[in-house]
Formats: structure tokens, C-alpha cells, sequence
């Protein structure tokens, strides 16, 4: 293995793996990140260039490699997209796609806490992407503002993007790089399991998500604290605070939401991501986030159009009241026609006596020849109907 190098002694000019550096926009205690041009491509990209000391780790440098290949093949539009991790002159990096527009955090300290709709956005995009990382056993465990990128271009809306996939924070849990007593992720967001160093699972990420649903509604995290330590008694001890109470234009069910989605064990808070910020939009007014945006919830049914139908319904079984009037009317007209005859003939035979035998026989004749026939005409158009109708 070549000797470790320091990301410090990286300048703009230099040429790393392929990619030329062009400014540093970032700088973590793990890590630098450099606007870069991949020279073989010619597109930009963000590169980031971990530290030495992780770079030294063999356990590390292996796994890293592995879960940047994980993290690289989730299925989601919200995942920021990775192009290449892995190691030359003596470091480690990620080549990231480039996303002009800054992070959440930025957008928050410039715009003020946003509008319900806005924020509710953001956060139904991360947990679109929190949900399709867990689905293949990834947890993040450092969910907050400044790991969201926001790809803001003239003519179009906003795309959110969650970065920090590659450099997840179990690799560094089974390093041993972290200090005794140390936790992984950032104080303002952290779970209670993950700063008392318990197993996790996807929800520890929810947690930090719903931290970061208030810090955009209102500017601040819910439990920050000076110093550092008082906020992870916060954390420990303290219920959330009422979101309401810093925007009293917010309904009161939203503190009911993000009280869940804060609750300090584990299995109180909702099954998944999607879950939460489903909610949270409900509580807001808001329409589902599929519906919203057009895209299906991962683990959601797609939606089917019904188009309608084309063919001749079958008739409802029963009659209408305007059918029923109909056969009322038929059935009197019928009634009329049959008792014709006899009242004919009883009236020919009451006036003309004996010669109003035959003459009443030969009408009554005629008569009852002619009904059927009345009948079956009438029978015969009644099926042509039905049959028209099936």
C-alpha cells in the first residue's frame, strides 16, 4: 500500500483516480470535498477525499468499498447517485454526482423555517430514500439538513438528493476509530439507542429524520442544548417540544406525529419512514406524497387507472318508479281490452233479445280472436327489448 496522504495536501490542479480537483466546497472531520471534473467524462462531480487515518484502517478500507457498492445499486431517485469509491495515492474517495444548490441546512439558514408544503417535500423524499435503504440492510445513522442537497436549475423544481451513503457510520463502528465513551452521528439528531451505543435498525434514522422535519418548520433542531452534553440529556430525558408553540399556524396533530416519531424507544415510533412522513403530510392537509408527486411509495401498490367501460351495462335488478308506472298502465289497458268483449255482448244481448245471439257471438268471436293475437305482439316487442339489452 502506497503511504497515507493527508486530503489537506490536495489542491486545485491536482488529478486524483481521474478526476482534476477544482475547489474545495466542504469539510467535515472525516473528510474533504472537492468540486471535480472527470476527466475521462468531462462532467462534474463532487469527490470526497476521506481522511488518512481511515485510510489506514485495512477493516475499514474494505468495508467501505463494499457498502459504497451497496449504497450504489439502491433503487431510489432521492439516493444521491455514486459513480466510483475506492482508493489512490494513498486515500480513500467517493466521485459523487455534482448538485449545484447547496445542502438543506444552507437553504434553511437562508429562506428562514419553510412553508408546510415545502418542508413536508424534503422530508417525503428522504424517507422515500431512508425506506429503500433499509429494504437492503443499509442504515445511515447521520440523517440531517447538511446530508440533504438540494439540485436547484432554472426552469425546473427542486430535486433533494440524501448524500453520506458511502461513508456509512457501522463502517467506522467496526474500525475501532471512534474513542471509547464516542457515538456515531451528529448530537442534534441522534437516537437514544445510537448515543447509548444499542443495536439499531431503519427507525434510529427515522428519529433523525423527524429531528430535521422540526429544524426546517422552525429553524433549530428540537433538542439542542450548550453544551454538547445537555443536549444529549435532551435527547435522553426530555420529551420533544411542542412544534406548535414556535408555529402556532401549524395544526396541533403535527406535535402528535413528530412526538411519535421522537419517542425514545425504538418500537413506539412508526414501522418505517414513508410511514412518518405520511403522516405528517395527513396532519399538514397535505396529499399523499405519491399522489403529490406523481412517484409510488416504495412497498406501495402502483396506482391503476379505470378507464370506462365501453360495453352496454346489464340493467339493475327491480324497477324504477317510472317503470313501475309503466306496467301499471300497461296491465289497465289490458284489463279495458279483455272485458270489452263481455260487456259487448251482455249490452247487444239486454237490447236486441234473441237476434242479438248471433250477432253477439260473432263479435265476441272476433274479439277473442283478436286479444291474442294483440298479445303476442306485444310479448314479442317486450323480448326484442330485453334481448337489446343484455
Amino acid at each position: 500500500m502506497p503511504p497515507i496522504a493527508d486530503p489537506a495536501q490536495f489542491v486545485p490542479g491536482r488529478v486524483l483516480a481521474g478526476y482534476r480537483l477544482e475547489q474545495q466546497i466542504g469539510r467535515g472531520g472525516m473528510a474533504v470535498v472537492f468540486r471535480a471534473v472527470d476527466e475521462r467524462l468531462g462532467r462534474p462531480v463532487a469527490l470526497k477525499v476521506l481522511s488518512a487515518d481511515l485510510a489506514a484502517d485495512d477493516a475499514f478500507r474494505q468495508r467501505f468499498i463494499r457498502e459504497s457498492r451497496a449504497s450504489a445499486a439502491v433503487d431510489d431517485p432521492h439516493i444521491i447517485p455514486l459513480f466510483e469509491a475506492g482508493e489512490a495515492d494513498g486515500v480513500l474517495f467517493i466521485a459523487m454526482r455534482f448538485v449545484p444548490g447547496g445542502d438543506v441546512r444552507s437553504l434553511v439558514r437562508r429562506a428562514g423555517p419553510l412553508p408546510a408544503a415545502r418542508g413536508a417535500a424534503i422530508i417525503s423524499a428522504m424517507a422515500s430514500a431512508l425506506d429503500a435503504a433499509h429494504a437492503i440492510g443499509l442504515i445511515h445513522r447521520d440523517v440531517k439538513p447538511a446530508n440533504m442537497l438540494v439540485d436547484s436549475r432554472p426552469g425546473r423544481p427542486d430535486h433533494v438528493y440524501l448524500s453520506d451513503f458511502g461513508l456509512s457510520k457501522a463502517s467506522l463502528a467496526s474500525s475501532g476509530l471512534t474513542g471509547t465513551g464516542e457515538f456515531l452521528g451528529t448530537v442534534d439528531y441522534c437516537a437514544p439507542e445510537q448515543i447509548e451505543g444499542r443495536p439499531v435498525d431503519g427507525r434510529v434514522d427515522q428519529y433523525a429524520l423527524a429531528c430535521t422535519a422540526f429544524e426546517l418548520f422552525t429553524g433549530a433542531p428540537p433538542f439542542h442544548r450548550e453544551p454538547a452534553a445537555a443536549t444529549i440529556w435532551a435527547h435522553m430525558s426530555q420529551p420533544p417540544p411542542a412544534l406548535t408553540a414556535r408555529r402556532p399556524d401549524f395544526p396541533p396533530a403535527v406535535d402528535d406525529v413528530l412526538a411519535r416519531a421522537m419517542a425514545k424507544a425504538p418500537e413506539h415510533r412508526y414501522r418505517t419512514c414513508s410511514e412518518f412522513a405520511g403522516a405528517l403530510r395527513h396532519a399538514l392537509g397535505l396529499a399523499a406524497y405519491h399522489e403529490a408527486a406523481g412517484a409510488v411509495v416504495p412497498g406501495a401498490a402502483p396506482a391503476v387507472t379505470t378507464w370506462p367501460s365501453a360495453a352496454p351495462q346489464r340493467p339493475r335488478v327491480g324497477r324504477s318508479p317510472s317503470a313501475g308506472r309503466r306496467w301499471q298502465r300497461d296491465w289497465t289497458a289490458w284489463t279495458l281490452i279483455l272485458a270489452a268483449p263481455v260487456v259487448i255482448a251482455a249490452a247487444l244481448f239486454a237490447t236486441l233479445g234473441p237476434v242479438a245471439d248471433d250477432i253477439g257471438a260473432s263479435v265476441f268471436a272476433v274479439m277473442l280472436l283478436a286479444v291474442p293475437a294483440a298479445l303476442i305482439a306485444r310479448l314479442a316487442r317486450w323480448l326484442r327489448r330485453r334481448s337489446a339489452a343484455r
